[in-house]
């Protein structure tokens, strides 16, 4: 199991972050799931900082550094999503398998709310998840222990190899998981057409779009 720890921390803090009472949080906001298959869906967002993944195209590297965000109370996170309408709430980061979220997501689930996790895959996935929606990255392939768990594989396609990319990773998914190829924000003009052509050609895979970028929601 990783054990994740912060340097800066004294190791009373480094032993909370390792039981997952503590979580460095870059962000929780309410909003509008924009992408894959809860596209459209009202949810609790909760970003954790840190991740190593580095893929060169993520549009949040300000969370790769997990020392620049606060180590907050997994406790307060909790209290904060349970007093959303919506009960539903995303993991995401960052790479939040880098951490424990069994005792996050289990108090959530106590209190009625659905957990969401967004993972490249990459770490072992750790915690009580209602869906899984696994994003692989070619910088820290994904395993296929995490691969065989994922209810939704979310494919960015950046650029023709990207095809094969996805097929390598969906033969390792389970026969219930949804399959979605989403273009890259930047190239979502040039690439679309692509994509469609290839959906078209190979039905088993759909569309992913962000939404929330056309809409202007966090």
């Amino acid at each position: 199991m990783l054990e994740p720890k912060i340097e800066s921390l004294d190791d009373h803090q480094n032993q909370q972050l390792a039981d997952g009472l503590l979580l460095p949080l870059m962000e929780e906001f309410y909003t509008i799931q924009g992408e894959g298959y809860h596209s459209g869906k009202p949810a609790y967002f909760i970003r954790l900082g840190g991740c190593d993944v580095g893929c060169h195209w993520c549009d949040v590297k300000e969370s790769w550094d997990a020392s620049k965000h606060p180590l907050t109370s997994a406790q307060q996170i909790i209290e904060h999503a349970s007093q959303t309408p919506a009960k539903a709430v995303v993991v995401t980061g960052g790479e939040p398998t880098q951490y424990n979220l069994h005792h996050l997501t289990s108090e959530l689930k106590r209190l009625g709310v659905q957990t969401f996790l967004e993972t490249s895959g990459a770490y072992l996935i750790q915690g009580s998840w209602d869906w899984i929606c696994l994003s692989p990255k070619k910088t820290m392939l994904p395993l296929r222990q995490s691969l065989a768990q994922a209810n939704e594989l979310k494919v960015i396609v950046y650029n023709q190899d990207d095809f094969r990319w996805a097929e390598e990773n969906a033969a390792y998914t389970n026969p219930q998981c949804k399959l979605f190829l989403q273009p890259e924000w930047s190239k979502r003009n040039t690439i679309m057409p692509t994509i469609v052509d290839y959906v078209m050609q190979h039905p088993k895979w759909n569309i992913s779009l962000q939404t929330h970028k056309y809409i202007g929601i966090p």
